[in-house]
């Protein structure tokens, strides 16, 4: 095969796989941002935070937080600032670097991602509702063979 014969078939094939991936992931991210909004007044990212958060009971620094999530510090910290403004969230001096703050959840950011959390997986359920569940586990065991590959 020539440059000029086009992609091949195994071109094409993992084009269309990584295509698909994001259609997928797009359409639900984006039900589930429209009802973080309608039914809440939040965001999907204020929601990643509060979900990552509630996994350090500990607290997180900064940095840690914007690791976890993959995004930048000023992101994260402009988000932090909403919810601490809200009272979902407290941040603390670090007692190891006093230029850094530690976050963590407060008792009324626990309740409300609790309600945020039983949302988010009700979602979930009805997006993946018509896709049997035995394709679900396949699915899943595939993600995880592709996980691993790229890894």
């Amino acid at each position: 095969m020539t440059e000029t014969d086009g992609p091949s078939v195994a071109t094409t094939l993992d084009l269309r796989v990584w295509v698909r991936l994001l259609e997928c992931a797009k359409i639900i991210e984006k039900r589930l941002r429209r009802n973080f909004e309608d039914q809440f007044a939040t965001t999907l990212p204020r929601f990643d935070i509060l979900a990552t958060l509630d996994r350090a009971p500990d607290g997180l620094r900064m940095g840690e937080l914007s690791r976890a999530l993959l995004v930048s510090n000023g992101n994260v910290t402009a988000i932090v600032r909403q919810l601490q403004d809200q009272g979902l969230v407290n941040a603390r001096t670090d007692p190891d670097d006093g230029r850094s703050a530690i976050v963590s959840l407060t008792p009324a950011g626990r309740l409300q991602f609790a309600a945020l959390a039983k949302a988010h997986h009700g979602w979930v359920r009805e997006a993946l509702a018509d896709f049997p569940e035995d394709s679900q586990r396949q699915l899943l065991d595939l993600l995880a063979q592709l996980k691993s590959s790229i890894a």
